[in-house]
């Protein structure tokens, strides 16, 4: 029997993967314009989001023609932004019987930023169809392609910097998990301010059958030393977390690190969680940070006390116990959301002093979340309030970091 000849969509799938296999990240680009170029999809060019999520930088390989604007665009304002902000499909007409597709870009629930084709006006009525469930694989690929190539050069972490990065936040961004991540059981999401500049604050987690771990802590201090301090809170983290220590016997762990480290004299404050998803338990230990809060239908419905042990790194003097690390536990409903923060977030102050607060962060969640917007954009948002209370000077790190407990699989970015 003859074989069967590959189709358009076919031919551009597999040239996608077998010309990426052997290149590098900044040869990406150019395979991606030629792969869509098949789909019937022209001048396909990738935009990447910022650190901080402000604007869409292209990805161009060297020498690259497109045809066209090759520019950066705001995330606010642009139909490009929308696309990305809603993890949406978005058209915009360019004239002369073409349209701009524009196709979010996510590796599983963690934006990249959008995928930019141009198609004839006529298959417009073919993006529910056949047509637009091969631009949907299309730029999953793509956004596959761009994590794994992320590892092996600069290029992209270059193109996503619209600053100079400092030593100490270079050290933090390295030991960062991805800021979104969705299951059937449980959603997460972070975001950590000033970008550039970020030291002491940090966070980590970790999904595992039956079990969702999460941590935020919030070292002494500003700059490289006070990376150094987070690094060694998350290795400690990682390391206790993966001989199943308990919550208890972790923090004691980070502690003890700590202070062979740093001889007692610098200190870390934070919170460890666990949360079963098969019952909905959430426990956690507080030593010396803020107190979680808990969110349900839409409103917060209180503050998650427990006894704070003293923050983690401070050596006790010579027969002075040291208070213990105490486990709490909250049983959680589902759909409830339980948001970690560092006090950089409500003690931000404005120009005339006044404290961005507890309440105005609740509020914030809530707004969004009423008008249903995805998980990570509502933690921008939050973000983005943030830096325009301090008129985009924060004077302390700021970390969020969002726990939801899911029952309805439905859309996970919802």
């Amino acid at each position: 029997m003859p074989e069967v000849p590959l189709e358009a969509a076919e031919s551009a799938f597999d040239l996608l993967l077998r010309g990426t296999i052997l290149s590098a990240q900044y040869e990406l680009p150019q395979r991606v314009a030629e792969a869509g170029a098949l789909l019937e999809a022209r001048d396909a060019l990738i935009h990447l989001a910022d650190l901080q999520q402000t604007t869409l930088a292209p990805f161009l390989a060297e020498g690259m023609g497109v045809g066209v604007t090759a520019e950066k665009l705001r995330i606010d304002g642009t139909v490009a932004g929308r696309a990305f902000q809603n993890v949406e499909i978005l058209t915009q007409s360019t004239g002369g019987g073409a349209v701009r597709v524009w196709l979010p870009l996510s590796n599983g629930t963690e934006r990249l930023g959008v995928l930019g084709v141009t198609v004839d006006s006529h298959r417009l009525g073919q993006l529910d169809g056949l047509f637009g469930i091969r631009l949907r694989r299309f730029a999953a690929l793509v956004s596959l392609l761009l994590t794994t190539k992320t590892m092996f050069g600069d290029s992209i972490a270059r193109l996503r910097r619209n600053s100079e990065m400092g030593l100490a936040a270079e050290l933090q961004w390295s030991l960062l998990p991805p800021l979104t991540f969705a299951s059937r059981d449980v959603t997460i999401a972070g975001a950590l301010e000033p970008a550039y500049r970020v030291a002491g604050d940090t966070l980590d987690y970790a999904v595992d059958a039956g079990i969702a771990c999460a941590a935020i802590f919030d070292g002494m201090g500003h700059g490289l030393r006070s990376s150094q301090l987070a690094a060694i809170a998350i290795a400690g983290y990682r390391n206790a977390r993966r001989a199943s220590l308990s919550l208890v016997d972790t923090a004691a762990a980070i502690h003890t690190a700590l202070v062979d480290s740093f001889d007692g004299n610098v200190y870390t404050t934070g919170v460890m969680c666990e949360l079963n998803t098969t019952t909905g338990i959430f426990s956690w230990v507080n030593s010396g940070h803020p107190y979680p809060l808990l969110l349900r239908d839409g409103r917060l419905v209180k503050t998650l006390s427990c006894p704070p042990a003293p923050p983690m790194g401070l050596a006790f003097p010579v027969g002075h116990e040291r208070p213990p690390f105490v486990v709490c536990h909250e049983q959680l409903e589902p759909e409830d959301r339980i948001l970690l923060f560092t006090d950089g977030v409500t003690e931000a102050r404005s120009p005339d002093g006044e404290f961005f607060g507890d309440a105005r962060l609740a509020d914030l969640l809530t707004r969004h979340f009423a008008a249903r917007l995805p998980t990570p954009e509502t933690l921008r948002r939050v973000v983005r309030a943030l830096l325009e209370h301090q008129q985009g000077q924060l004077n302390d790190d700021a970390t969020l970091l969002l726990v939801e407990w899911r029952s309805d699989p439905g859309s996970l970015m919802s």
